[in-house]
Protein backbone atom coordinates (compact mmCIF):
# COMPACT_ATOMS: atom_id res chain seq x y z
CA UNK A 1 0.00 0.00 0.00
CA UNK A 2 1.29 3.34 -0.73
CA UNK A 3 1.50 6.61 1.52
CA UNK A 4 -1.10 8.01 -0.74
CA UNK A 5 -3.54 5.34 -0.14
CA UNK A 6 -2.64 5.47 3.26
CA UNK A 7 -3.41 9.11 3.14
CA UNK A 8 -6.77 8.58 1.74
CA UNK A 9 -8.02 5.79 3.37
CA UNK A 10 -6.65 7.68 6.59
CA UNK A 11 -8.98 10.94 5.64
CA UNK A 12 -11.94 8.64 4.79
CA UNK A 13 -11.69 6.92 8.77
CA UNK A 14 -11.53 10.89 9.86
CA UNK A 15 -14.67 11.44 7.94
CA UNK A 16 -16.35 8.34 9.09
CA UNK A 17 -15.45 9.20 12.38
CA UNK A 18 -17.15 12.74 12.28
CA UNK A 19 -20.58 11.49 10.60
CA UNK A 20 -21.07 8.69 13.33
CA UNK A 21 -19.92 11.23 16.35
CA UNK A 22 -23.24 12.14 18.38
CA UNK A 23 -22.30 14.10 21.22
CA UNK A 24 -21.49 17.65 20.67
CA UNK A 25 -17.97 18.13 21.78
CA UNK A 26 -16.89 14.67 20.34
CA UNK A 27 -18.90 15.51 16.58
CA UNK A 28 -16.86 19.20 16.86
CA UNK A 29 -13.34 17.35 17.63
CA UNK A 30 -14.01 15.08 15.07
CA UNK A 31 -14.55 17.82 12.32
CA UNK A 32 -11.87 20.11 13.01
CA UNK A 33 -9.58 16.64 12.75
CA UNK A 34 -11.30 15.82 8.99
CA UNK A 35 -11.86 18.83 7.69
CA UNK A 36 -9.97 22.08 7.09
CA UNK A 37 -11.01 25.34 8.42
CA UNK A 38 -12.70 26.01 5.30
CA UNK A 39 -13.42 22.61 4.35
CA UNK A 40 -17.13 22.60 2.14
CA UNK A 41 -19.83 19.65 2.10
CA UNK A 42 -21.86 19.76 -0.82
CA UNK A 43 -24.73 16.82 -1.80
CA UNK A 44 -28.06 17.23 -3.02
CA UNK A 45 -29.87 18.38 -0.08
CA UNK A 46 -26.74 20.51 1.50
CA UNK A 47 -24.00 23.26 0.70
CA UNK A 48 -21.92 23.68 3.88
CA UNK A 49 -18.85 25.59 4.76
CA UNK A 50 -16.62 25.78 8.09
CA UNK A 51 -16.29 23.30 10.83
CA UNK A 52 -19.88 24.32 12.44
CA UNK A 53 -22.11 24.45 9.35
CA UNK A 54 -20.37 20.72 8.67
CA UNK A 55 -21.03 19.69 12.29
CA UNK A 56 -24.56 21.21 12.34
CA UNK A 57 -25.66 19.66 9.26
CA UNK A 58 -23.87 16.07 10.64
CA UNK A 59 -25.91 16.81 13.96
CA UNK A 60 -29.31 17.45 11.55
CA UNK A 61 -28.53 14.28 10.27
CA UNK A 62 -28.40 12.38 13.58
CA UNK A 63 -31.61 13.86 14.55
CA UNK A 64 -33.55 12.72 11.39
CA UNK A 65 -32.18 8.97 11.69
CA UNK A 66 -31.82 8.69 15.50
CA UNK A 67 -30.13 5.38 15.63
CA UNK A 68 -28.15 4.63 12.49
CA UNK A 69 -24.64 4.98 11.64
CA UNK A 70 -22.74 5.67 8.28
CA UNK A 71 -20.21 3.08 7.41
CA UNK A 72 -18.22 2.48 4.03
CA UNK A 73 -19.54 0.11 1.40
CA UNK A 74 -15.83 -1.71 -0.43
CA UNK A 75 -12.71 0.27 -0.90
CA UNK A 76 -11.62 3.58 -1.12
CA UNK A 77 -9.96 4.70 -4.52
CA UNK A 78 -7.78 8.03 -4.50
CA UNK A 79 -5.31 9.10 -5.86
CA UNK A 80 -3.39 12.97 -6.07
CA UNK A 81 -5.13 14.81 -3.38
CA UNK A 82 -8.84 13.23 -4.29
CA UNK A 83 -10.49 10.19 -3.36
CA UNK A 84 -13.61 8.04 -3.73
CA UNK A 85 -15.97 5.96 -2.16
CA UNK A 86 -19.00 4.81 -1.06
CA UNK A 87 -21.14 4.83 2.10
CA UNK A 88 -24.59 3.95 3.65
CA UNK A 89 -26.76 4.61 6.36
CA UNK A 90 -27.50 2.02 8.74
CA UNK A 91 -29.76 1.18 11.62
CA UNK A 92 -28.27 -0.52 14.67
CA UNK A 93 -31.70 -2.10 14.91
CA UNK A 94 -32.40 -4.10 12.41
CA UNK A 95 -29.62 -3.65 9.94
CA UNK A 96 -31.88 -1.36 7.27
CA UNK A 97 -29.93 0.35 5.47
CA UNK A 98 -32.53 3.43 3.68
CA UNK A 99 -29.67 5.60 2.58
CA UNK A 100 -26.78 5.22 0.61
CA UNK A 101 -24.59 6.65 -1.50
CA UNK A 102 -20.88 7.76 -2.46
CA UNK A 103 -18.77 10.73 -2.03
CA UNK A 104 -15.64 12.45 -3.31
CA UNK A 105 -13.25 13.97 -1.66
CA UNK A 106 -10.19 16.67 -2.20
CA UNK A 107 -7.46 16.70 0.78
CA UNK A 108 -5.14 19.78 1.16
CA UNK A 109 -1.58 19.44 1.87
CA UNK A 110 -2.41 18.36 5.48
CA UNK A 111 -4.18 15.35 4.35
CA UNK A 112 -7.84 16.94 5.44
CA UNK A 113 -10.55 17.32 3.47
CA UNK A 114 -10.87 20.28 1.37
CA UNK A 115 -14.28 20.00 0.15
CA UNK A 116 -16.93 16.83 -0.47
CA UNK A 117 -19.46 16.69 -3.25
CA UNK A 118 -21.77 14.03 -2.47
CA UNK A 119 -24.27 12.02 -4.64
CA UNK A 120 -27.19 9.82 -3.22
CA UNK A 121 -27.89 6.58 -4.64
CA UNK A 122 -30.34 5.76 -2.40
CA UNK A 123 -32.79 7.77 -0.24
CA UNK A 124 -36.46 7.08 1.32
CA UNK A 125 -39.54 8.45 -0.22
CA UNK A 126 -39.94 11.41 1.31
CA UNK A 127 -36.45 12.51 2.47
Amino acid sequence: MSANTDRHENAVARYFEAWNASEPEALAKAVAAAWSVEGTYTDPLAAVTGHAEIAELIAGAHAQFPGFVFRPLGAVDGHHHTARFAWELVSRADSSAPVAGFDVITLDEDGRIRSVLGFLDRVPAGA
